[in-house]
């Protein structure tokens, strides 16, 4: 049977010399692995550039409720990023959150405001241009949310310490060394409850905004089982300066 629903590219594996297998999180049936035959060919229909990290996409897919691999019947980029491939800057923030989503996100059940938020997250780094520097570090907090581990604002705004276990802005150094401290808990709560349109007016220094980044990917280390490591960041970390 076909089904109608959008997409978002996480991962595009060779199959076969003209073939792919393509992990991608759908609106409908959460993520998904589908086959696709011929993205090689010089007139492909559907071509390799079209399913690069978190691009965004319309498609007709078969759709085999126990299936392992699905089938695609139709498949387009909608809309079409138009900054996003060609700037380094949004590309190696592309990069960096795609491997971040793919390790956190493994789910079959559908959830569609998951969904929304990603896809919307990655539409409107498409057209932004001013307060770039710090998107990735907002996109892991708001997406937090979603996961389950949310930093609880709480008494924020005056507490000392953010506590990377329980996910809590404490007064208390804790007794285990898995902790935000001043300045760096001033500075992670500036991210706290706030939306993207913010961005231009947080401002973090650079190696306070580096030790944030990596206390922030040790917190869904903490919280995401399997989680791992992610390299990615080290490139991101070069082209932000």
């Amino acid at each position: 049977m076909l089904h109608k629903t959008r997409g978002i590219v996480f991962k595009t594996t060779d199959y076969s010399e003209s073939s792919v297998v393509v992990q991608i999180f759908t609106e409908k049936f959460g993520l998904q692995a589908y086959l696709i035959n011929g993205v090689k060919k010089p007139r492909a229909k559907i071509s390799r550039n079209m399913l690069q990290p978190l691009h965004l996409l319309e498609m007709v897919v078969y759709h085999k409720p126990n299936g392992n691999i699905q089938r695609v019947a139709e498949l387009r980029n909608v809309p079409v990023l138009t900054e996003i491939p060609y700037g380094v800057v949004k590309s190696s923030l592309i990069i960096f959150l795609n491997e971040v989503i793919y390790k956190a996100i493994r789910q079959q059940e559908t959830d569609e405001t998951l969904f929304n938020f990603i896809f919307h997250s990655v539409e409107w780094l498409d057209h932004q241009e001013l307060g770039l520097a710090n998107f990735h570090l907002l996109f892991m907090v708001q997406l937090s949310r979603y996961l389950g581990f949310h930093p609880e604002k709480n008494s924020g705004e005056t507490a000392s310490f953010f506590d990377l276990k329980d996910g809590l802005f404490v007064a208390k150094r804790p007794e285990h060394n898995l902790f935000l401290a001043p300045p760096y808990t001033q500075y992670f709560n500036l991210l706290i409850g706030r939306n993207f349109e913010d961005l231009p007016e947080i401002k973090i220094p650079n190696d306070i905004r580096k030790f944030i980044l990596d206390r922030l990917l040790e917190y869904y280390a903490l919280h995401i089982d399997g989680f791992g490591q992610i390299r990615s960041h080290e490139v991101l970390e070069e082209v932000l300066g």
